[in-house]
């Protein structure tokens, strides 16, 4: 294990070299520029590491000071053809960060690894030694319950196992990849690794299954929405029976939509398992890389799109039914770019997968500025908005989707806060699903695609809007509900999908450990433990549903099934990152400035393309 640490290191290394190599151009040799890179690029690797001292005592999760590989980064040129950013005056010059981190002392990355990794360790041992509540103790003999074996190893847990409806389980029967991951989390967290391994491995067979719909094969690459386990006659004999899994990559799924969030959720966990555990073995092996790699393709194909967002039809993420997000909902380029982040620590360096990282790293800085910039609403940017001139054809247009000020809600007015923002819905050309969705703001301050002040913006208004967010029940999917004239037209007459209910304004409260992580990344766990408290006694009461229904949460979903394992999953997670918040290192990226300054339009020299960089960087360091 300890060799795997250390290879693992030196792939992070080759890495950020390679990051820093493909932006830069050195006067001097190339050996000789890029020894001190390389290791600094291993410090680099390390950002997202957490003090677990530091942690427990100010009980709130405190991302690593400036990382000191910018003292190497100083003498290099600008990049290439990319005119020089002009100082901020509230930013530290580069000269001015570099004798900072020179003077800083330097520690050993193998060090660092180990302290990293012996941190989550006593985070793990302090986790299982705790006390736990009632509530959280009939929870693990719910999530124990819910588990599923095949051929003798625990491989996920059940979508739920409500009693009620053992005649109508329709899927819920069955593991699926985006319900298991807050169950994985709580193994991981309780120091029980082995389900989390089985899964990743399993799902990972799984996705080379050939997969059709009337006659049609989608990408290579897809991970199933689920799998069941199934006992199969031995070959013909029905005295004798085999277990075999049987997925379902959307052909039998309600609308048959392939779930591209299921390959993104995976990246993630593979790498929350690998921190966790320091069994880094296992993203090396070779199968392992391949899945990474066909995600990857899958996700970063050329095509059609003049935007670095994901193009996904309705119904593609957790919000699996016709809900008029389909385009660009923010859910996934939230997950898609926590995958890319995660997905660059992992994959191994070689020939064959540098220009992968060069694609990763120019996505990466595309997609964050581009959901920074665009997606982003708060007074101000409304205002601008309601002001917007349309019809503008020119490079230099504001209004560079022709969104038409009418389309501004007449809800949005009066509801946001004068402190506080979110990142909207879903942008296309002439369109703005200005609806506020819980579970990609959340994430997007989770994985860093939104800035600090926009991360902040993000609390303070689930905060004042505490009463329609979060209510009687966390959280709500999304706010607000459609109703009238447009529920008919968006979600086509859903008999489910009725306004304040399921995911048209559905409260739910597996929420609660993606807002618990989001809040313990800002220094807010007094927020997350508020909407936790309120809600302990009240799920267990009410025995786990899936979601409640209601604008503000009292009722239990009309169709909501009882003993919902993501429910169940979600609040223990929650309660134990409360408890030991430096376990949340496992999931959170925090800000990486490089990914602002190397921009794919650098070399460009056309005069068409006009760098946004200088925009982007003053967004995180104001």
């Amino acid at each position: 294990m300890a060799a795997a640490a250390i290879s693992h290191l030196r792939r992070g290394a080759q890495r950020h070299a390679l990051l820093h190599l493909s932006r830069r151009h050195f006067a001097n040799s190339p050996l000789t520029a890029a020894a001190p890179l390389a290791a600094a690029a291993a410090r680099r690797l390390l950002s997202t590491t957490v003090e677990p001292a530091t942690s427990a005592a100010a009980g709130s999760y405190k991302p690593p000071p400036l990382d000191p590989f910018r003292a190497a980064l100083a003498p290099a040129s600008p990049p290439l053809e990319a005119p020089p950013l002009d100082e901020l005056p509230t930013a530290p010059s580069h000269s001015e960060t570099a004798s900072a981190a020179a003077a800083a002392p330097e520690q050993d990355p193998v060090d660092l690894q180990h302290e990293e990794l012996d941190g989550l360790k006593a985070g793990v041992k302090a986790v299982r030694s705790r006390e736990e509540s009632p509530q959280e103790k009939e929870a693990w003999w719910l999530l124990n319950r819910a588990v599923v074996n095949y051929c003798g190893s625990a491989v996920g847990t059940v979508a739920a196992n409500d009693p009620s409806t053992a005649n109508h389980m329709l899927n819920y029967d069955q593991v699926f990849i985006r319900d298991f991951v807050p169950s994985a989390i709580a193994f991981l967290l309780r120091g029980e690794s082995d389900i989390v391994k089985n899964f990743l491995l399993h799902t990972l067979q799984l996705q080379s299954w050939e997969k059709t719909v009337d006659c049609y094969s989608p990408g290579q690459g897809l991970m199933p929405a689920s799998f069941k386990v199934r006992s199969v006659p031995l070959d013909g004999n029905n005295e004798a029976f085999e277990e075999v899994l049987d997925p379902d990559f959307g052909e039998s799924a309600i609308g048959r939509v392939a779930p591209v969030d299921s390959g993104l959720w995976w990246i993630i966990l593979l790498r929350a398992y690998g921190k966790i555990t320091g069994d880094y073995a296992l993203q090396e092996r070779v199968d392992v890389q391949t899945g990474i790699r066909l995600i990857l393709n899958l996700c970063l194909s050329d095509g059609f799109d003049m935007f670095p967002t994901l193009l996904v039809t309705d119904g593609s993420c957790m919000i699996d039914r016709r809900m008029g997000i389909h385009g660009h909902p923010l859910e996934i380029q939230a997950l898609f770019y926590s995958a890319l982040r995660c997905a660059r620590e992992m994959v191994n360096i070689d020939d064959g997968s540098k220009n992968l990282i060069r694609v990763i790293n120019n996505r990466l800085s595309a997609l964050s500025f581009h959901i920074r910039e665009y997606y982003w609403v708060d007074m101000k940017k409304i205002n601008e908005i309601y002001r917007y001139k349309t019809e503008e054809y020119s490079h230099d247009a504001i209004n560079k989707f022709n969104i038409y000020p009418e389309q501004i809600p007449s809800w949005l007015a009066d509801w946001i806060p004068e402190k506080g923002g979110y990142l909207i819905g879903n942008l296309q050309p002439a369109h703005m699903d200005f609806r506020f969705f819980s579970l990609g703001n959340l994430w997007a301050i989770v994985s860093s695609l939104a800035t600090p002040k926009q991360a902040e913006g993000i609390l303070n208004l689930i905060e004042t809007k505490w009463d329609d967010i979060v209510a009687n029940m966390p959280l709500k999917i999304c706010y607000p509900a459609l109703e009238y004239e447009e529920w008919r037209i968006i979600t086509g007459c859903d008999p489910k999908n009725t306004p304040w209910s399921y995911h048209n304004g559905g409260s739910w409260p597996t929420l609660l450990w993606q807002f618990t992580l989001a809040c313990i990344k800002m220094g807010r766990p007094d927020l997350a433990r508020r909407a936790v408290e309120a809600v302990e006694k009240k799920l267990s009461d009410d025995k786990w549903p899936e979601y409640y229904d209601t604008r503000n949460g009292r009722f239990i979903g009309k169709q909501s099934r009882l003993y919902q394992t993501w429910t169940i999953a979600g609040f223990l997670s929650s309660k134990m990152l409360l408890d030991c918040p430096e376990m949340a290192s496992i999931l959170i990226c925090d800000e990486d400035l490089d990914l602002l300054e190397g921009c794919a339009c650098g070399a460009n020299k056309s005069a068409r393309v006009k760098c946004s960089r200088r925009a982007a960087r003053s967004q995180v360091l104001v």
